[in-house]
């Protein structure tokens, strides 16, 4: 079963674009949360991210991803870290 993924962002993010098109064209369901318009998220976001107002941030269930300097391999592994992707098997060959 996925796991629920709550992703807080802003309209004028590039790095959210990024991280919710990364997320898209994988098939993965997310919540979207924009704290510009949301008050109480975006002081939920400050709390998760040591006083900053870091977008995306993304809770995987209780795990915190920072999606921010938006690096694609970096934010698979974390995802995958966080359970929100399946791991890798590196162990079997492709066919």
């Amino acid at each position: 079963m996925a796991k629920r993924i709550v992703m807080y962002t802003t309209s004028w993010c590039g790095d959210c674009k990024a991280a919710k098109r990364f997320l898209r064209e994988r098939g993965i369901a997310y919540e979207e949360v924009d704290i510009d318009q949301h008050p109480e998220a975006a002081e939920l976001v400050m709390k998760l991210n040591d006083g900053m107002r870091k977008v995306p941030t993304l809770d995987v269930e209780g795990t915190i991803v920072s999606g921010d300097k938006f690096n694609a391999a970096r934010f698979e592994e974390d995802l995958r870290d966080a359970g929100a992707l399946r791991p890798q098997n590196r162990d079997v060959p492709e066919n």
